[in-house]
């Protein structure tokens, strides 16, 4: 047997090889990694529109009406996923597959499907036609694939079980991933728990407004940091990724005083000092209106929850929004505004058990929020996930 983990994304399918220790009982990637992108394949539609998401939830409920442009998007992504499957299946000639596959997107009931996806095609057998392509290819999978994940379950898991996930160093923590889109973790009373079976007492950043008006998302994942560099410098987004400019050169940008980046990067310290600001907050002592939904139908909040008086030990920042706030350390920007800033709301608090356990010397504890040098997380926690599904 051999263990995959696949990652799905917003323009790629992304699969590596998981190795496990059984000494120490941790996971990590080897150097085995296969990528196949949607726009290789003859069905993809460079400018495909999904159906309106209001329309996708109620068809969840009920019956999914497939529009022939999504069943063709949707041939590159499935025929996109069994080509990874079996590039594995052909360097492993005498080695059955075990599969963990993550997708975003919220899936059908048995899970093996997506029912709705904001920026893609509907796929309800998305598994299914999957493995039913592989198996005519000759390709042998150790167990049918149990279930599609969640890239945020998936990142919690990563740092939980790997040999460099830094979950399992603490009893209490929240983690942030900011790639394409941003993923939310959470460990409490040595567990991981995850947002969707605490949606009743905290929100997951994407459904949280800043005083801008915009989602939380846009200050946190890569392609949210472009967006709001792009409306500050006037150069559409399309054409920052024709010249490679990411949030890495965005951040240098504004080193060399470039306006629209040093104004991208305020904007971003404050909203994310803010978003670590609630987490701690909420955790210990409920929810407190400090932002606003984007979906204003979302329902409120629960001011009390089981873990109160939980002090969160660490904020782990990870993927490329980890990256960004590494290489800011040797900066005056992001790494020391994120830290202003919450000495800032701290200073602002009447609990002084809260005070005392994150602020020293009167500025926050910068020790609290770690980086994490964990790659391709979501991969990594979608093979953990299924060798871990053995044990059950």
């Amino acid at each position: 047997m051999i263990i995959i983990g696949i990652d799905g994304g917003a323009t790629k399918i992304s699969g590596w090889e998981v190795s496990y220790d059984t000494k120490t009982g941790l996971f990590s990637l080897t150097d085995k990694n296969i990528q196949k992108k949607y726009s290789d394949y003859d069905t993809f539609i460079p400018d495909f529109k999904p159906v309106d998401i209001k329309i996708q939830l109620k068809e969840m409920e009920a019956k999914i009406n497939l529009t022939d442009e999504e069943y063709r998007q949707s041939r590159a992504y499935i025929n996109a996923a069994a080509d990874v499957i079996t590039g594995f299946s052909k360097q492993n000639p005498y080695k059955k597959l075990l599969i963990g596959f993550g997708m975003p997107g919220l899936k059908t009931k048995d899970k093996r499907g997506i029912a709705a996806l904001l920026n893609g095609p509907r796929m309800p057998r998305f598994l299914t036609e999957i493995e039913e392509i592989v198996a005519n290819r000759g390709v042998e999978l150790y167990s049918s694939i149990n279930h599609l994940g969640s890239d945020a379950d998936y990142c919690g898991m990563g740092e939980e079980y790997s040999t460099d996930g830094m979950f399992k160093y603490v009893g209490n923590a929240y983690y942030l991933g900011g790639g394409t889109g941003v993923a939310d973790a959470m460990k409490l009373k040595g567990k991981l728990v995850t947002f969707d079976s605490i949606r009743n007492w905290i929100a997951k950043a994407w459904e949280l407004k800043s005083k801008s008006g915009l989602s939380m998302e846009r200050y946190s994942s890569a392609s949210g940091i472009q967006y709001i560099y792009s409306v500050y410098s006037g150069i559409e987004v399309e054409e920052l990724n024709e010249k490679h400019i990411y949030p890495l050169q965005i951040l240098q940008l504004a080193v060399k005083g470039d306006k629209a980046a040093l104004n991208c990067i305020n904007d971003i310290s404050y909203n994310i000092a803010n978003l670590f600001f609630e987490r701690i907050i909420t955790v210990y002592s409920g929810w407190k209106n400090i932002f606003e939904f984007v979906n204003p139908d979302r329902k409120s909040l629960e001011a009390s929850h089981p873990y109160t008086g939980t002090f969160l030990e660490a904020i782990i920042v990870g993927q490329r929004l980890g990256d960004l706030i590494e290489e800011s350390k040797d900066t005056n920007l992001l790494w020391n505004q994120i830290q202003n800033e919450l000495s800032r709301l701290f200073q602002g608090i009447d609990d002084e058990d809260l005070k005392k356990y994150y602020v020293k010397g009167g500025k926050f504890n910068a020790e609290v929020i770690k980086t994490s040098k964990l790659r391709e997380a979501p991969a990594l926690g979608a093979g953990i996930d299924a060798y871990l599904g053995l044990k059950i």
